[in-house]
C-alpha cells in the first residue's frame, strides 16, 4: 500500500491536560503488568537487593516513549495502527494473524490460572484452581461482553487501586532500607545480572497490550491532534504509576527475601509463596490482603486482554476485509464504539475464553509452547521498529513525526527488545 499523507485542513484545538481526563494509560498500565511481572520483579529484588531499582525507572521511561509514540500515530493520522501496519506490506498482517490466534490460545489459559491462584489461597476450603480458573474467564467474558469503554476503564480504575495501595502497603510494611534505595537507582550491573537487568527495562508491562493503548485512546473519545496533550499527560501519570508499583515489589523482593536469603518458587505461585511468608511475619491480615492485590493484578490483566486485544482483532478483520471505515479513519469507528459491538470482537473473545480452558487439564503441548514463545517474543522488537517507520515517513503529518528524543528512545528500545527476543528464543525448551 502506497505512502499518503492527510487531507489538508484546520488544526483542531489543542485541548488542556486536565487530570479529570485520565483512563487510558491506567488501562494499558494495569493490563501490561500481570502476576508474571511482578514475580519477575520480586526475584531479582531477592537476587540483587536494591541494587537493579535503576533499572526498573528506565524501564518506566521506555514504555512511556513506546506508548506515547502509539498514541500519537492514532491522533496524528486519525489511522489505526493496524491500518498504519498495513502500509508496510502483506508480511505484517501474516504475522498478526497468525501471533493473534496463537498467542491468543495459550494467554487465555494463563490469564485464568493467574486469576484463579489467589482466589484458592484466600478460600482453601472452595473450588480447586481449575474451577476458580473457568469462573474467572466466564466473568471477564461476561464483564466485557455486556459493557462498553467507559465502564470497562472506571472498573480497571478501582482494581489499580486496590493493586497499587496494597503493593505500596507491603513495600512500606516490610521497612525497605531508604539509603539502600537511593544507592539502587545508580546504574550498576552485579555479576550474572544482565538479563535480570534487560528483563526489568523492557519486560515489565510490555505486551501487545501497548499496542492496544491506541484503541483504548480511541474509545476513550480522542480522535485527534487536539488531544495530544491529554494524552501524554495520561500516559506519563500512567506509568509513573507503574514505575512506583514496580520499585514497590522490587523493594519486597529485596528487603523480604534477599536480606533473609528466602526464595521462591518461579511463575505464579511464587506469589502463593509470598503470601505465606507474609503470614508468618506479619500476619493474616497483611497476607490476604496482598493475596487481594494478586488477584486484582491477574484479574485486571486478564479484562484488559480481553478488551483491548479483541479491538485490535476486530480492526484486524475489518481491515483485511476492507469494510466501512478501513483504511479511511477507521480510528473514528473505535470512537463511536462499532468495534466493540462487532463480531469479530466478540469473536476474538470466545477464543480467549473457551478453547483456552482445554490448557488447564493439559501440560501445554509442546508445539505451542515453541511456536507462543517465539511468536511472543518477536512481538515488542516488531512494535518498536515498525512505529520509528510510520513516525519517520509521510505516513504521518509532518509536524507530527519523530523527534530526536523520541527516536532515540524508540531506536534504543528496538535493540533492547532484539536482545530479549534472542534470549527468549535461546530459553525456549527446544
Amino acid at each position: 500500500m502506497a505512502d499518503r499523507t492527510e487531507p489538508a485542513s484546520a488544526p483542531p484545538e489543542m485541548r488542556k491536560a486536565k487530570w479529570r481526563h485520565i483512563g487510558p494509560g491506567i488501562v494499558v498500565a494495569a493490563t501490561g503488568v500481570g502476576a508474571g511481572d511482578l514475580v519477575a520483579t520480586l526475584l531479582a529484588g531477592s537476587k540483587f537487593g536494591y541494587t537493579l531499582l535503576w533499572a526498573a525507572v528506565i524501564g518506566c521511561v521506555v514504555k512511556i516513549a513506546l506508548a506515547e509514540a502509539v498514541g500519537r500515530w492514532h491522533l496524528a493520522t486519525g489511522r489505526t495502527l493496524f491500518e498504519g501496519w498495513r502500509t508496510l506490506g502483506t508480511w505484517t498482517s501474516v504475522y498478526f494473524a497468525i501471533y493473534v490466534v496463537v498467542w491468543g490460545f495459550v494467554y487465555g489459559a494463563t490469564a485464568m490460572s493467574s486469576s484463579g491462584l489467589p482466589l484458592v489461597a484466600l478460600f482453601p476450603d472452595g473450588p480447586d484452581l481449575k474451577t476458580w480458573g473457568i469462573l474467572t474467564g466466564l466473568a471477564g467474558l461476561a464483564f466485557v461482553w455486556f459493557n462498553r469503554y467507559a465502564v470497562f476503564e472506571k472498573v480497571m480504575t478501582v482494581l489499580v487501586g486496590v493493586m497499587f495501595v496494597v503493593v505500596v502497603y507491603v513495600a512500606i510494611r516490610v521497612s525497605p532500607n531508604a539509603g539502600d534505595a537511593f544507592a539502587g537507582l545508580w546504574p550498576t550491573l552485579p555479576d550474572d545480572s544482565l538479563l535480570y537487568t534487560l528483563g526489568l527495562i523492557g519486560g515489565v508491562g510490555g505486551t501487545i497490550t501497548m499496542a492496544a493503548y491506541g484503541y483504548w485512546v480511541n474509545a476513550k473519545g480522542w480522535t485527534d491532534v487536539g488531544w495530544l496533550k491529554i494524552m501524554r499527560l495520561d500516559n506519563r501519570v500512567a506509568y509513573v504509576t507503574t514505575g512506583i508499583f514496580v520499585v514497590a515489589m522490587l523493594l519486597v523482593g529485596a528487603e523480604l527475601l534477599h536480606s533473609t536469603n528466602l526464595s521462591l518458587e518461579s511463575g505464579d505461585q511464587g506469589l502463593v509463596d509470598l503470601g505465606d511468608i507474609l503470614e508468618e511475619r506479619y500476619g493474616a491480615v497483611t497476607a490476604n490482603l496482598f493475596l487481594v492485590g494478586f488477584f486484582a493484578t491477574s484479574f485486571t490483566s486478564l479484562i484488559g486482554v480481553w478488551h483491548g486485544v479483541s479491538l485490535l482483532f476486530a480492526d484486524f478483520v475489518a481491515n483485511v476485509r476492507g469494510g466501512q471505515g478501513a483504511g479511511d479513519g477507521s480510528a473514528r469507528e473505535v470512537a463511536a464504539g462499532s468495534r466493540e459491538r462487532s463480531l469479530p470482537f466478540r469473536a476474538y473473545l470466545l477464543w480467549l475464553t473457551f478453547p483456552p480452558m482445554t490448557l488447564l487439564w493439559l501440560d501445554q503441548p509442546f508445539a505451542i509452547v515453541i511456536t507462543y514463545g517465539v511468536l511472543g517474543a518477536f512481538f515488542m522488537p516488531f512494535l518498536a521498529l515498525t512505529l520509528v517507520w510510520l513516525l519517520n515517513t509521510p505516513r504521518t503529518p509532518r509536524q507530527w513525526r519523530n523527534g530526536v528524543l523520541s527516536n532515540t528512545l524508540l531506536t534504543a528500545s528496538g535493540v533492547l527488545f532484539v536482545v530479549l527476543c534472542v534470549q527468549q528464543i535461546r530459553d525456549l525448551p527446544w
